[in-house]
């Protein structure tokens, strides 16, 4: 970009260019619901128009150290503050655990005490940049002018610093944060007027209702054969399983299996009637 004064300056470009993008991202939420799906596509949109600020800006020459602030501290923030936002709602949404209300609850939560925590490590910015205090911005907003004093962040050492100053990333930080946090504070008023169901146990809870002698019988003879745990579960631990899994209490087991031994004759009866109506039924389904 041309510095062109009658023309167009830095600072309307940017503005028409935020113009053009708050306009594609309104387009986009028509079409898209799904809020991960939303910021994929926002960031496809907000990456390309950062770049083309960033080459207007490089090819740009400021008027005066004025203009040069005004564009750092306002115009850039606003652009890439929507570029911090969305990744951070892609972020947030494609790790939001599946669960119950109080899961995501809890989720949405924390996030919102890493804001809190981002906001009360630069508070002193923050009062600084809300207040509308400008006593440092030739510190702050004019590039080349860092300070190591002012407990710069990393990411400043890391970014383009022809299209950088030690403070604007920060401002689009906290235009960003607090975004995010009116976004978490809505999805926890969501889950508060619209809870998640609980999932149920669609399972129907199964009631021994034969006599207790019978089911006894049954399992002293899955124990003999072995079929749990490879034969190693020992008698009474089967003998929990069945109380628990079909709400029966069988009491003194082992009298009850003396009793049986006991018998006169048929001494497998709920076995033997097990195996009679199971023939049955194969019978008169070979028939059918």
């Amino acid at each position: 970009m041309q510095n062109q004064k009658t023309e167009q300056t830095l600072k309307d470009y940017s503005e028409s260019l935020l113009a053009t993008v708050t306009t594609q991202l309104e387009s986009q939420n028509h079409e898209i619901k799904a809020p991960l799906q939303q910021a994929e596509q926002a960031i496809k949109i907000l990456i390309p128009a950062l770049e083309k600020l960033k080459t207007a800006c490089l090819t740009y020459t400021f008027e005066n150290k004025t203009e040069e602030i005004s564009f750092f501290k306002e115009s850039k923030p606003k652009l890439a503050s929507k570029l911090i936002y969305f990744n951070a709602i892609y972020s947030l949404e494609s790790n939001k655990p599946i669960g119950s209300m109080g899961t995501l609850k809890k989720y949405y939560k924390a996030e919102l005490a890493k804001l809190k925590g981002f906001f009360n490590d630069n508070l002193e910015f923050y009062r600084y940049y809300r207040t509308g205090n400008n006593c440092l911005d030739k510190k702050y907003f004019l590039r080349g002018k860092h300070d190591i004093k002012l407990t710069l962040d990393s990411a400043y050492f890391q970014a383009d610093q022809r299209f950088s100053t030690t403070h604007d990333y920060k401002v689009a930080q906290l235009i960003a944060n607090d975004q995010l946090k009116v976004y978490h504070e809505t999805e926890l008023l969501k889950l508060e007027n619209n809870p998640v169901p609980e999932k149920k146990n669609t399972i129907k809870t199964q009631k021994w209702t034969a006599n207790k002698v019978a089911l006894t019988e049954l399992i002293y003879a899955l124990h003999t054969e072995g079929v749990f745990n490879n034969g190693n579960s020992d008698l009474k631990e089967i003998t929990t399983f069945f109380e628990k899994t079909f709400e029966v209490e069988l009491g003194q087991f082992h009298r009850t299996f003396l009793e049986i031994r006991e018998r006169k004759s048929d001494r497998t009866k709920f076995l033997n009637t097990l195996k009679e109506k199971l023939t049955h039924r194969m019978d008169t389904a070979d028939e059918n």
